[in-house]
């Protein structure tokens, strides 16, 4: 017994062989196999961070003022050479000269005689203006009469106009009626400029002194058909809210007239041209009219000129 004992001890203190010691490591293999088979898969690689997260105010957050420009600089390098005296007189200059200046124009749109059956006639219409881009002085005026006879009806406006887009200006302001009489004062507001496909479009509003009121729609073209001779047909309805028997006039569509002159222009500032004019009263205004001993409608030829400055 004691024979075998050391016998099992000496094959113990003996290395293993090659193929024990390959058996041996399967086993552990195995073992660290069977051990990574039951931890937890590899978790998948974080999708990247957002490049814009973190980045600029929070819209959550009431504290921080949202679109705000900053505020213009108050140094400036001229200043160092030239003196601030003397660089703030010519950044003054500079934004006048830029859209800051007070520009004015006057024109006389129409200015013309008109041959008609019975009796020939006058008339005229223009507008002047002063003022900015944004705020303007406006005076308007138009009228009309019979060559060698009484003036027929003439009016002045005096209005505010300010622009309320880059192509139309709202205007405010007085209407005043020489003639016809009784002498008429209105309150006017209107809308004045230049439509889609350059149609030169009006509308005014007026509520008198006392208190009648009527609506006046214009509007034109010019179509070019040369650099210097342009086609112009034109049109004007006006619409009382009420009779006015004193003026002629009735309720509705009172009067309309149309207009298409071919014009000249030997510079911009001057075109003589000649032309055809249609009037005609509506409604109650005919009937008026005609009982008052007037003809309700009438065709003239016409020529003038037009000029600006």
């Amino acid at each position: 017994m004691k024979a075998l004992a050391a016998a099992a001890l000496t094959l113990a203190a003996l290395p293993l062989s090659g193929a024990a010691q390959d058996h041996q490591h399967m086993n552990h293999g195995a073992m660290e196999q069977d051990h990574s088979a039951h931890q937890a898969p590899p978790s998948a690689p974080a999708p990247p961070a957002d490049p814009h997260a973190g980045h600029g105010p929070s819209k959550a957050d009431p504290a921080i003022p949202h679109g705000l420009a900053p505020p213009p600089p108050t140094e400036h390098a001229a200043d160092a050479v030239y003196g601030p005296a003397a660089m703030a007189r010519a950044r003054r200059l500079m934004v006048k000269e830029n859209g800051g200046m007070t520009f004015s124009r006057w024109m006389l749109d129409r200015l013309e005689y008109r041959a008609a059956r019975g009796a020939n006639g006058y008339h005229w219409e223009g507008e002047g203006w002063i003022g900015g881009d944004i705020n303007r002085f406006a005076v308007k005026t138009e009228g009309e009469g019979e060559v060698g006879g009484s003036l027929e009806s003439a009016e002045v406006q005096a209005l505010f106009s300010r622009a309320i887009d880059p192509w139309f200006n709202l205007e405010v302001g007085v209407r005043h009626d020489i003639r016809p009489e009784p002498q008429r004062s209105y309150a006017v507001i209107g809308i004045d400029g230049l439509a889609p496909y350059w149609f030169e479009v009006s509308a005014q509003a007026f509520l008198s002194d006392k208190g009648d009121a009527h609506l006046r729609l214009e509007g034109s073209y010019d179509q070019r058909i040369t650099q210097r001779l342009i086609l112009q047909p034109a049109v004007e309805l006006n619409i009382a809210a009420q009779d006015v028997r004193e003026l002629n006039t009735g309720s509705g569509l009172s009067d309309i007239e149309l207009g298409l002159r071919l014009r000249y222009e030997l510079a911009r500032e001057f075109a003589p041209y000649v032309g055809v004019n249609w009037e005609r009263k509506l409604g109650d205004t005919a009937r008026f009219t005609r009982a008052a001993g007037d003809d309700a409608s009438a065709t003239s030829f016409v020529a003038g000129v037009r000029f600006w400055f």
